[in-house]
């Protein structure tokens, strides 16, 4: 489990395909500090670490994960958002995370004001897809606040230090994003599609 409050950025500095799987190698500050079988969320998206050699650990991504994320999008060069699953002793500073993505989203516009940032996305919807306005969705494998959720769009608000310390400060319009939604929405999705099956059966 995670939190969505990042502990740094890594830089991806190889990555090669082996069938359908891609093994990507990252660069960061704290990748000596690495075991083998650990779980590490990368943009959001928990991978096994399964080597390391002094400041580069490399994860493998397999078909199903490239499928529903965009790591399929990542070149040698890019940044990418990390952090180490939670301790059971830490605090909940952000909310629970997963690093199970959900669906990609597109980044529309980014709007700069006064000192802080917008950025503007749009997915596809979907009933078990819940976002509430000032409630918690994960983006990138970054814990944020939603805003005004209309439908398919919907905004989040960056400050200045989530600006600088994660990839939100490569982040463009028309970048794909990826989603995590909050766990609790998704339980309750589940459990009112389950309770619409239920009545729809009984009055057969």
């Amino acid at each position: 489990m995670f939190t969505g409050i990042i502990e740094t950025t890594g830089k991806v500095t190889d990555i090669r395909a082996e069938g359908t799987n891609v093994h990507l190698t990252i660069s960061s500050s704290m990748s000596d500090e690495l075991k083998i079988d650990q779980s590490v969320s990368h943009n959001g998206v928990c991978l096994t670490v399964v080597a390391v050699d002094d400041k580069q650990h490399i994860v493998t991504a397999i078909e199903e994960t490239l499928l529903r994320t965009n790591l399929n999008q990542l070149q040698v060069g890019h940044p990418v958002n990390l952090e180490r699953a939670m301790m059971a002793s830490a605090r909940l500073d952000g909310h629970i995370v997963q690093g199970h993505v959900d669906a990609t989203a597109t980044c529309t516009k980014v709007e700069e004001k006064e000192g802080s940032w917008y950025y503007h996305f749009e997915y596809q919807r979907s009933p078990e897809h819940l976002l509430v306005d000032k409630g918690s969705i994960c983006i990138n494998g970054v814990s944020l606040t939603v805003v005004e959720p209309k439908g398919n769009h919907f905004s989040v608000a960056i400050i200045p230090y989530t600006y600088e310390h994660t990839t939100f400060n490569h982040l463009k319009a028309g970048d794909a994003v990826n989603l995590e939604f909050d766990i609790i929405g998704k339980y309750i999705g589940k459990y009112f599609e389950a309770y619409r099956s239920a009545l729809m059966d009984q009055s057969v």
